[in-house]
């Protein structure tokens, strides 16, 4: 398998090296920056700066700007050949854009990523478009679980999963600040309220995803009576953290169905 990939940001050098790792041996990274394109060959990778580097590959991965779509497209539309899959990343754009400006032999799949793939631990949604046989559905899911695990979701649900798993490790991230902060108020050292921290967010991630149990039981279990979790809780609810957290993703659906 041939695999070219538009863009060679973070998330592009991280998919051409976790497919490099599940043993892809033929990749070119596209990428209009000299200096990227030296870090990445210093990395392995085979790299090309013009995007017709395109033809010949049976997958390519878009992976540049929502706004750069448009102006990559019309440069690549030669190149891709029959019987290609193109997988966009892009956010928020449609697989009926894409369809439009390719070759009507051309498979279109979008995808959504999220920033753990850097580590492999990455969460991918993908949604097929109007022209993509199951097996080259099969052959996305695969490449891209090199880089995490995948679901597959009718396109109508991308925003969604924009919203709870492509913004999701920042609301980790925002909690994570809190923690940290209220640690340190109430008197460790912030390296130990950020190992605290970290680690009790890691482990509690961990046990989340090898139980059969709901969250909401999992809470329970941690939450004595007149506790002081369940002190914690109650204050919560009293602030509406609950509720801000719902509320906050809506707001992120409802924006990326407002950018795409």
């Amino acid at each position: 398998m041939r695999i070219a990939v538009v863009g060679g940001g973070v998330m592009g050098g991280t998919l051409a090296e976790a497919m490099a790792r599940a043993g892809h041996d033929d990749i070119v990274v596209i990428e209009r920056s000299a200096e990227r394109r030296a870090e990445l060959e210093a990395l392995g990778h085979a790299t090309a700066e013009d995007v017709a580097a395109v033809a010949g590959a049976d997958v390519i991965l878009l992976v540049v700007k929502p706004q750069d779509v448009a102006t990559v497209l019309p440069g690549i539309a030669a190149s891709v050949d029959a019987g290609a899959t193109v997988v966009s990343l892009a956010a928020g754009v449609r697989t009926a854009t894409i369809e439009a400006a390719l070759p009507d032999t051309a498979a279109v799949v979008r995808a959504m990523p999220n920033t753990p793939a850097v580590i492999g631990r990455g969460m991918f949604g993908v949604s097929p478009g109007s022209r993509v046989p199951a097996d080259r559905l099969e052959a996305v899911v695969e490449l891209l679980g090199a880089g995490g695990e995948v679901v597959v979701v009718d396109e109508s649900h991308q925003d969604a999963v924009t919203a709870v798993s492509g913004s999701g490790p920042a609301y980790l991230f925002h909690l994570a600040e809190h923690m940290i902060a209220a640690g340190i108020e109430g008197g460790l050292a912030p390296e130990d309220a950020r190992t605290l921290t970290v680690q009790t967010l890691a482990g509690a991630a961990e046990l989340l995803a090898g139980s059969d149990e709901s969250p909401e039981e999992l809470r329970r279990r941690v939450t004595s009576p007149n506790g002081t979790t369940h002190a914690a809780i109650t204050t919560f609810d009293q602030h509406g953290v609950g509720e801000g957290i719902r509320a906050g993703v809506l707001a992120a659906i409802a924006r990326s169905a407002e950018l795409g």
